[in-house]
Parts: C-alpha cells; structure tokens; sequence
C-alpha cells in the first residue's frame, strides 16, 4: 500500500511571508541609515560653522586680529581695531547640488549678523570675511580636513560635502 503525503499550503505561506516583511523591513531599515548619517554630518557641520561664525563673531568684536590683519585695518579700517558687538542672527544654507570639480554636494552658508556699531559697509565686508573665516575654519577642524583646502580654508569639506560662504548679510 501506497501513503499519500498531504501537504497543506498554508503551512508553507507563513515563513514565505515572514521573509517578505523582514527583507523589505531591512531594506528600509537600511535606507534610513544612510538618509540619517547624511543629515548628522550636515548637521554637525552647520554646529560648527555656528561654533565658527560665533568665535569670529567674538575676536572682531574685541578687536583681537592677526598681525598682518591688524596692520591693513591700522590704514584702512580704523573703526575694526576698537571693540563693538557683532551678533550673529542666524546661519542658514543653499544645497547646490553636486559639484563637478570635487564630486560632492556644494552647500553655501549664509551667515546673518548684526552690529550697531559698524554703519561703514567697507567695514562690516572686512568683519563678514572674519567671520566666514572662522566658519570655515572650524568646519574643517570639525572633519579633520584642513589639508584639503587653502589657507583660507574655502572651500571647507566633510566626508560627503564641501562648503563655501556667501557674503555676510548685516541686518
């Protein structure tokens, strides 16, 4: 006598199923990673372009310059070497899109700032090009990337963006 083996299809479909949800669950999953550990470097480094503008925000304030700096001002910018409150109101960005020349998203920061003090626009030009100085500059410290770029650190990188500044809008 034969058996006759009976397989009952609804014993199969659950773990065919269960490999759905699971493979598609880490699909997403995986995705997210990725989408999230791009929004945490763009975000550590607007903290530091902030960390940045604020210490060159601080320096032009008490008129505390490098040498060569100290010496143009001491012609040209006479009002720079006295202290005065520089603000900074806010930071924000413009996602260029991909660069060609270094292959990875341009982003521009747009610094806004305020200072009572400085009604000269030659003045507050000079004050805005010290603060997107320091901007850069510690977002370059921020990634460990000061070799990458000039002694004016301009372009600025990270792993995935490089950054560049706008002039500074007084306000």
């Amino acid at each position: 006598m034969k058996k006759i083996l009976i397989v009952d299809d609804n014993q199969a479909q659950l773990p065919l199923e269960f490999l759905m949800v699971v493979g598609f669950s880490l699909i997403i999953t995986i995705s997210l990673v990725v989408g999230l550990s791009d929004s945490n470097e763009l975000n550590q480094a607007m903290t530091a372009s902030r960390t940045g503008a604020l210490d060159g925000s601080v320096s032009d304030g008490l008129a505390m310059y490098p040498e060569d700096a100290f010496n143009e001002y001491k012609k040209d910018h006479l009002r720079l070497l006295n202290p005065s409150s520089v603000k900074i109101i806010k930071i924000d960005y413009i996602n260029q899109g991909l660069s060609p020349v270094y292959r990875k998203t341009k982003i521009q920061l747009r610094i806004h700032a305020s200072s009572p003090h400085l009604a000269d626009k030659s003045d507050r030009n000079c004050m805005g090009d010290r603060i997107n100085f320091y901007a850069r500059k510690k977002i370059c410290e921020s990634f460990h990337t000061e070799n990458l770029t000039n002694s004016f650190f301009n372009p600025a990188f990270s792993n995935n963006y490089v950054f560049t500044t706008a002039d500074v809008r007084w306000e």
